[in-house]
């Protein structure tokens, strides 16, 4: 988790939604890695976890992550949370909950509908305040 906040420290310095993943292979190899580049690439898709699945499957020549990793800094989006799903990553660990947007256990359950062929397992709060405070301290400077 604590690379996956380097990716939202640098999408941060952006300008961006500091919201960082990184995806891990199964022997602990770090896949891919990124951050929130929606304003950068001016496209609404370009979250952090979305970003870090493409390259992961880059990498890996197959559009399937099953054995994989993802860690991302903030609950998914339901976008996001459809795309772990889609890739067929093992697990997903995340931080800080986003009340808001969350499609992980807060607001929406997407990553384990029942009526989905694929439910990753779901590790919640890691670095929780940590991963939370870069977002709202991004976010109040914002607005201010």
């Amino acid at each position: 988790m604590r690379l996956a906040l380097e990716q939202a420290k640098i999408a941060g310095a952006r300008n961006e939604i500091p919201i960082g993943a990184i995806v891990v292979d199964e022997t602990g190899a770090i896949i891919a890695a990124a951050g929130n580049s929606r304003d950068e690439l001016i496209d609404p898709t370009a979250h952090a976890e979305v970003l870090a699945l493409r390259a992961a499957a880059q990498v890996r020549g197959d559009r399937i992550l099953t054995g994989c990793t993802i860690y991302v800094t903030l609950e998914p989006c339901p976008m996001c949370a459809g795309a772990v799903v889609m890739s067929r990553v093992d697990r997903l660990v995340f931080g800080a909950w986003n009340e808001e947007y969350g499609a992980a256990g807060s607001r929406w359950d997407i990553v384990r509908d029942r009526r989905l062929s694929h439910r990753p397992e779901v590790l919640a709060g890691v670095l929780a305040d940590e991963c939370g405070e870069i977002v709202r301290t991004f976010l109040a400077d914002r607005r201010s």
